[in-house]
C-alpha cells in the first residue's frame, strides 16, 4: 500500500468514526438532562477506549452537533453563549484523560481494570464539564439580563456535577465491561450471550425488578413510598455485584440509573437528586470493591484460584 492510499484510508476511518460518534452523541443528548448526562458516559468511554490517533474524529463528531446547536439558539441566548456552546466538550476533556492514560493506564499488565483510574477520570472530567457548562450558562444570563431570575448558577453547578458523574457511571463502566467480555470471546453469537449468567440474571429478575420499582415510584402519590422505591433500585445493583463482580455492578448501575431517571417528573427535583447522589456513591464504592476483588483473583496463584 503506497502513502497516498494509506492517507485516504486514514481519512476514511476518521470520518467514519466521526459520523458514528456524532449519531450516538445526538441520541445520548436527546435522552439527557441537567442532572443526568448520558453524553458524559459516551464521551468518557470513547476517550478511554479509542486510540489517540482517532481522537480528532471524536472532536469532529462532537463539534458538528455543538456548532449546529449554537447556531440555532444564538438568537435566543446571545453571541457569547453561542461561542461558548460551540466548543466541543471532548476537546476540554482531553487534557484530563490524556495524562491519566499515559501515567496510569486503565488496564494493568495482567489485563485487569483499574477502577481507581476510571473513577479519577470520571471525577476530573465531570469537574471540567460543570465549570465549562456553568460558564456557558453565565454567558446566556449576562446576554439576557433579568430574563431568567429564577436560575442560580451555583445550584446548576452541583446539578451539572452530579449529572456528569452519574451519566458517566451509567454508560462508561457498562461499555468497558462489554468491551472486556467481547475481547475475551472469540466467537460472539446469540447463543453465547444467552447462556451468559449475567444476561440470564438481567432478563430473569434484574430488569423486572427495576421496571417494577420505577412503576411504583411513578404511580404512587405517597412521597415516602416513592423515595423508598427509588432507593430500592440499589438492591439489584448489589445483587448483581455479588454474583458478577464489577461487570454486574456496571450493568446493574446502568439499569438502576435509567429506571431512576424515568421516575422524574420535574427538572431539578430535590428528592430525585438526593436518590441520584446516593446511587452514584453506591455504584462508585461497589465498582471499587469489585475491581479490587477481580485484580486479586487475577494475581492469585493458580492453586488459590482453583480453590475458589
Amino acid at each position: 500500500m503506497n502513502g497516498s492510499t494509506a492517507n485516504r484510508a486514514t481519512w476514511t476511518q476518521q470520518f467514519a468514526i466521526a459520523a458514528a460518534y456524532a449519531a450516538c452523541y445526538e441520541l445520548a443528548r436527546y435522552l439527557s438532562f441537567s442532572h443526568w448526562m448520558l453524553t458524559a458516559g459516551l464521551r468518557l468511554a470513547c476517550l478511554l477506549l479509542v486510540p489517540v490517533r482517532f481522537w480528532p474524529a471524536l472532536i469532529l463528531g462532537e463539534a458538528l452537533p455543538a456548532f449546529e446547536n449554537a447556531l440555532l439558539n444564538e438568537p435566543q441566548f446571545g453571541g457569547a453563549w453561542a461561542l461558548s456552546a460551540a466548543v466541543p466538550m471532548v476537546l476540554l476533556w482531553i487534557p484530563v484523560v490524556r495524562p491519566l492514560r499515559q501515567r496510569w493506564p486503565l488496564y494493568d499488565a495482567s489485563g485487569s481494570i483499574r477502577i481507581g483510574t476510571l473513577l479519577t477520570a470520571t471525577l476530573g472530567c465531570t469537574l471540567v464539564n460543570a465549570v465549562a457548562t456553568c460558564m456557558t450558562l453565565e454567558a446566556a444570563l449576562l446576554s439576557n439580563a433579568g430574563k431568567w431570575p429564577e436560575i442560580s448558577v451555583g445550584t446548576y453547578f452541583w446539578a451539572y456535577m452530579l449529572g456528569g458523574y452519574l451519566g458517566a457511571l451509567t454508560l462508561t463502566p457498562t461499555i468497558l465491561a462489554l468491551h472486556a467480555r467481547a475481547a475475551s470471546t472469540t466467537n460472539i453469537t446469540f447463543a453465547s450471550v444467552w447462556h451468559s449468567r449475567l444476561a440470564r440474571d438481567l432478563v430473569a429478575w434484574a430488569l423486572p425488578v427495576c421496571g417494577g420499582l420505577a412503576w411504583v415510584a411513578l404511580a404512587t402519590d405517597d412521597e415516602l413510598l416513592r423515595q423508598l422505591a427509588r432507593l430500592a433500585l440499589l438492591l439489584p445493583v448489589f445483587a448483581l455485584a455479588v454474583r458478577h463482580g464489577w461487570h454486574g455492578t456496571a450493568v446493574g448501575g446502568m439499569l438502576a440509573s435509567v429506571a431512576l431517571a424515568a421516575t422524574g417528573t420535574t427538572l431539578l427535583d430535590p428528592a430525585m437528586i438526593r436518590c441520584q447522589a446516593v446511587l452514584a456513591l453506591c455504584i462508585s464504592g461497589t465498582l471499587l470493591i469489585g475491581g479490587r476483588v477481580a485484580r486479586h483473583a487475577t494475581h492469585a496463584p493458580p492453586a488459590a484460584r482453583a480453590s475458589r
